[in-house]
């Protein structure tokens, strides 16, 4: 079973695609015959990793790519490291603004994603010129970092689970686009329960 989450929109914004995408994506597989299911989460530290974990035990997914948006990028980051730290530089949906503050008291300081990102990265980036993608070693430090590590960590030590955290860059809604984005997503979460098997290429950044 797949799920996927996105988030509600945040800081200001009508639109976030990773919930149109998560939703989207979710059709695709099920079409394709898999069992998937999308989920929105609120962009709230309080209430995320609450809901979150509620739905990790309520479906055992085997697969959880959760998805969010990263507006000043142009590509679909694959994150690789979420770290245990909020650093919140606006507010979340409630108001609240959290500084400097761990996602869980005593965790581990960091946890890579499972998923198979830098074999994602090569298939896109061969295939598509509309859709480019990039290994991210940052998932920033607000309610996505949060998610992202609180899904890593229920995941540590589930045999046959694996998960991850993708942030989308700023798309119009009702757009061709789109529906790339939600074809991409859903290729890597057949990938994601395919194999693990990485490429022995490079995704590091200089700086």
């Amino acid at each position: 079973m797949i799920l996927l989450t996105g988030f509600e929109p945040f800081g200001g914004e009508t639109f976030n695609p990773s919930w149109t995408l998560a939703q989207r994506a979710a059709e695709i597989l099920e079409a394709a015959g898999f069992t998937a299911r999308a989920a929105l989460l609120p962009c709230v530290f309080d209430t995320a990793p609450v809901t979150l974990n509620e739905l990790l035990h309520h479906y055992s997914p085997d697969l959880v790519i959760s998805l969010g948006l990263a507006a000043g990028r142009s590509s679909l980051s694959l994150e690789k490291i979420a770290i245990n730290h909020i650093d919140a530089r606006i507010a979340d949906n409630a108001g609240e603004q959290p500084i400097d503050t761990p996602v869980v008291a005593d965790g581990p300081n960091a946890y890579f994603s499972t998923l198979p990102l830098k074999r994602a990265m090569q298939e896109i980036n061969a295939r598509s010129t509309a859709v480019r993608a990039e290994v991210s070693l940052t998932a920033g430090s607000f309610v996505c970092n949060q998610v992202f590590y609180a899904l890593m960590h229920f995941l540590e030590g589930q045999e046959g689970m694996c998960g991850g955290f993708i942030h989308i860059p700023s798309i119009e809604q009702d757009t061709v686009l789109l529906e790339e984005f939600a074809q991409t997503l859903a290729d890597i979460a057949r990938m994601g329960l395919e194999t693990q098997t990485e490429p022995s290429i490079s995704a590091g950044h200089l700086h």
